[in-house]
């Protein structure tokens, strides 16, 4: 079936053969898609909200899936018991939400072998909550579609703790990432936009002055971090 780019590029980061649990499923695409392909054994299509879900059981009933795809009216993983699941996705919710159903979800974690995570906002607070609660992202990708841009990144449980950096948790490890030219472009676009605050900020000693130039020229550094070393990657580790 087609599907859009990102939730395309979303299916593809799911392992073969797992079990998934698609949390927020709206029309129930990944799934499907999933499940048509005989990439994964099954699915259980989960939506806090009933109108949703009714449009995801047309279409698994349309596509003859209802023996793989199950589909469950559920506030996050409430509804999801351990043992259930292999693969977790999580995409197109704020990062507050996405957290906030890890940890609400925490019984529905032991035995899952991987999370695929596509915040919206707040992502590197999302990135530090993988980390503190023993995940570790293996897997980093950004896509550009419809003038927008969608960080996502797969996480496995950490065997170990690993130290990240604070530009490493908002725009991910460098060494990861599938699409550097794109977060390259990402970030070119988030350089520009923080100059232009930058000059077009008052002259004065106001603290809220100071202090609003001092977070913008802060959130320059790291871009320019990142873009530095992404562009040392491209060029062969030397610049």
């Amino acid at each position: 079936m087609n599907i859009s780019r990102r939730l395309n590029r979303l299916a593809d980061m799911v392992t073969e053969g797992s079990r998934l649990a698609d949390v927020g499923t709206d029309h129930g695409y990944v799934p499907l898609c999933l499940c048509g392909q005989k990439r994964i054994q099954r699915a259980i299509a989960m939506d806090v909200n009933q109108g949703p879900l009714e449009r995801a059981k047309a279409h698994i009933r349309e596509a003859g899936m209802e023996g793989q795809i199950e589909t469950r009216l559920s506030d996050g993983l409430t509804a999801l018991r351990a043992g259930e699941a292999d693969t977790i996705l999580i995409a197109g919710m704020g990062g507050p939400l996405t957290i906030r159903i890890l940890r609400e979800g925490a019984h529905a974690l032991p035995g899952v072998k991987e999370l695929i995570l596509q915040p919206q906002s707040e992502i590197g607070e999302v990135r530090r909550f993988l980390r503190e609660n023993g995940w570790q992202i293996v897997r980093e990708d950004i896509l550009q579609e419809d003038g927008k841009y969608y960080p996502m990144f797969r996480a496995v449980p950490a065997e170990a703790p690993e130290s990240c950096s604070e530009e490493e948790y908002r725009f991910g490890k460098t060494e990861l990432q599938e699409s550097p030219q794109v977060l390259l472009e990402f970030l070119e676009k988030r350089i520009r936009v923080n100059e232009s605050i930058c000059a077009g900020l008052p002259e004065g000693d106001e603290e809220r002055i100071r202090e609003r130039k001092r977070e913008v020229e802060q959130e320059l550094a790291l871009l320019q971090k990142v873009r530095t070393c992404l562009e040392k990657r491209q060029n062969g580790g030397s610049l």
